[in-house]
């Protein structure tokens, strides 16, 4: 029978991309009402008659741009990624089944999103199943196709608790280890925001700066869009593959930025088991293990191969099985599938008090939020859907699963959450630190005056202290200029894990030679990675290994080995020490190649792969950037940009990387948000699924 399936796997696999080209998608039937209007850089203006028309044109749009990341987001709405990407995706698979997010969404889609959602989901869902029909050399998975509403809330419901990091939870778990005592993200998920209200602007203007730290490609890459209806939503700003509307940017009213924040919202309960382990013991009685049969296709290669796997769960969650025994889990917003519902609301609040309003939903379970508005108002809100915890244990260990004491079932208050609005300073900031560094130290929030059973983070970040001491020395006003070179600074605090670990490597002691040298070079830097100083290079191949493990709390690296590891990198591939970091650290897309600055953990936030060629290609950090603004009448305006364009997976397209030199110069373009400023940059319009016309009348593509 084993090799029965095994054969049959790798039949399908054979055959499975081969019938995904052959498939006949059906246009879908309803009819929309939508054009979309490129700029000169190709980003997507949608203007709808209805928000349901907008959210069709932008899934067309956006397939045009990326179909192929938007195909693997829908794959990981059903728990099938890992026939697209392997083992990595069959991993997301597991825990798709294990969450079982999906019948969460089916038993609760029509109950619990409003009837105006789940148009706009649908209409989502229909404008990439027109681009599926009419692109059918383009899909990669057989059966995918058509798409629906409940895909998209699927989406949503499913990755939201990864953002808060439970994903570490569930690694240690799979390796038979103790889950972290905290929820740090496992990789360089981050971001800053700063806000600054009119009575520290030179011009009384309100100012906004969006500078999510994500990916450079992948389902969390950001892609940016315009979208606007008849019924009045008017979003700009960046979304990720699978979202039927911007996540952060501004409307004509309000803006807002988000970080990712690490509250401990993640609990982990040790099952008392019988002997067979089909049951747990629970207030005195035993109580069924539930259980179901899985299957996992994995990719390898040009085969799918199915592995059967069995998930449990327990009256507090899901449940892992490792070498160690049983673990259920329970998370912040288990359960809730109104995340996109959210999102959609957020984009339509006008003021304050109707974003706070909607931000009271808690169907977003985390995720700090930084909000600026026309009316001069800033806020920053530590946005948590906390458990309700009762007194008496552990909460970051691992708890008792046999008694309800440990069994919350409701949420803290959205009152309990750190939330600072309106600081005398005039300025706000976030860099995925502790909320309670955040503005001048006379108006920080106290974190003493938050219960511990909450959970909140502690952490601090060199953003966090370069952001605070940089802003600190402005004693006057903040403008555009001085809020860039915050933003776009480089430099490293010495009360940072750098500064300690840099001391630990002028304290070794080594042999005249390159060590001693280099060890020389690196005690001249000038602690900024901004490309002008002759040990830059040194000092990135150093931070590189310390400032994630830092962020994450975990060991720092034997100083000596990383040292020596940067040394002999540089000696190896470039024959000496002081090497210009442009030559080290380069942005890479297709035929463009640029020195780039900034660096691990900096305001400039710049990561990098395994060396190519005696250099490292950056992949994450800084990427989707925004410049928001209203001037003293409320008229709004913003200035954005991409790492790399509109089209993140079209190689021919001139829009592939022709943002490029402007991101790694730390420049902007406009967005045209107005529609007096987009006329006469509109590159070429079109209704989905129509040919498109430049403003001349001829024929463009897209």
């Amino acid at each position: 029978m084993a090799i029965l399936v095994l054969l049959a796997g790798i039949n399908a696999a054979l055959n499975s991309q081969w019938y995904a080209r052959q498939q006949q998608i059906a246009a879908p039937e309803a009819e929309y009402d939508v054009v979309i209007r490129r700029d000169s850089w190709g980003v997507p203006h949608i203007m709808g008659e209805t928000d349901a028309d907008a959210a069709f044109g932008l899934a067309y749009a956006h397939a045009e741009d990326d179909f192929a990341t938007l195909q693997e987001v829908l794959a990981s709405s059903h728990g099938r990624l890992g026939e697209l990407t392997g083992a990595e995706g069959a991993a997301q698979d597991y825990a798709f089944h294990l969450f079982d997010a999906r019948s969460d969404v089916e038993e609760g889609y029509e109950r619990e999103l409003s009837t105006d959602t789940r148009a706009l989901i649908e209409a989502y869902a229909d404008g990439i199943n027109l681009y599926a029909s009419e692109h059918p050399e383009e899909l990669r998975l057989r059966g995918l196709f058509p798409v629906t509403g409940q895909d998209v809330a699927t989406g949503f419901a499913f990755t939201s608790p990864f953002f808060y990091g439970i994903d570490r939870t569930l690694s240690a778990l799979a390796a038979s280890e103790d889950p972290p005592r905290n929820g740090e993200p496992p990789d360089e998920r981050g971001s800053n925001a700063f806000a600054v209200a009119p009575s520290r602007d030179p011009d009384g203007e309100t100012k906004l700066i969006v500078n999510s730290h994500q990916p450079w490609t992948g389902p969390v890459a950001w892609y940016e869009a315009h979208v606007t209806s008849a019924e009045g939503l008017d979003m700009m700003g960046g979304l990720f593959p699978g979202a039927p509307v911007p996540l952060l940017g501004h409307n004509q009213r309000i803006g807002w930025a988000n970080t990712v924040n690490r509250p401990d919202l993640v609990d982990v309960y040790e099952l008392t088991l019988n002997e067979d382990g089909d049951a747990y013991r629970f207030d005195g009685e035993w109580r069924e293990l539930e259980s179901r049969r899985i299957w996992l296709h994995v990719r390898m290669g040009p085969f799918v191969l199915p592995i059967p796997e069995t998930v449990y769960r327990s009256i507090h969650g899901p449940v892992m099985v490792n070498d160690n025994g049983a673990f259920a889990i329970r998370y912040a917003g288990i359960g809730e599938i109104r995340q996109v519902e959210q999102y959609y609301r957020l984009t339509r609040a006008q003021n304050f008090d109707e974003w706070l309003e909607v931000m009271r939903m808690q169907a977003i379970p985390a995720t700090n939020f930084i909000y600026a508005d026309a009316d001069g108002r800033i806020a920053r809100l530590y946005n948590a859907r906390f458990p309700a915890r009762a007194e008496g244990f552990d909460w970051r260990g691992i708890l008792p699963g046999d008694t309800s004491d440990t069994l919350w079932t409701d949420d803290a208050s959205f009152e309990a959450m750190p939330f600072l609005v309106d600081p005398a300073s005039g300025y706000l900031f976030d860099t995925n630190s502790t909320p309670c560094i955040a503005t001048a130290e006379a108006d920080n929030l106290d974190c003493a005056s938050f219960s511990p059973l909450l959970g909140v983070e502690s952490n601090e970040t060199n953003r966090m202290y370069r952001a605070a001491e940089l802003l600190a020395a402005i004693e006057g006003m903040i403008g555009w200029p001085e809020l860039r070179r915050i933003k776009y600074d480089a430099g490293y605090s010495r009360q940072s894990a750098a500064g300690s670990y840099f001391r630990q490597i002028a304290s070794l002691n080594f042999e005249p030679g390159d060590l001693s040298d280099a060890q020389q070079l690196l005690a001249s830097w000038d602690w900024t990675l901004d490309g002008e100083g002759s040990a830059d290079a040194l000092a990135a191949l150093v931070l590189r290994h310390i400032m994630m493990a830092a962020y994450r709390g975990d060991a720092l690296p034997d100083p000596r080995e990383t040292f020596e590891g940067a040394v002999r990198f540089l000696i190896e591939t470039h024959g000496r020490l002081d090497v210009p970091l442009g030559d080290v650290l380069r942005l890479r897309r297709g035929e463009t190649d640029l020195p780039i600055t900034g660096g691990p953990d900096a305001l400039r936030a710049i990561y990098w792969g395994d060396p190519e060629d005696g250099a490292h290609a950056a992949w994450a950090g800084d990427s989707y950037i925004m410049e928001i603004g209203w001037d003293a009448g409320g008229r709004v305006y913003s200035r954005s940009v991409h790492q790399f364009g509109t089209a993140t997976t079209r190689p021919d397209s001139p829009h592939y990387a022709d943002q490029a030199p402007m991101f790694a110069a730390m420049e902007m373009k406009d967005t045209w948000f107005a529609a007096a400023d987009l006329a006469p940059n509109v590159a070429c319009e079109y209704r989905p699924g129509e040919a498109g016309r430049t403003p001349d009348g001829e024929p463009c593509e897209y």
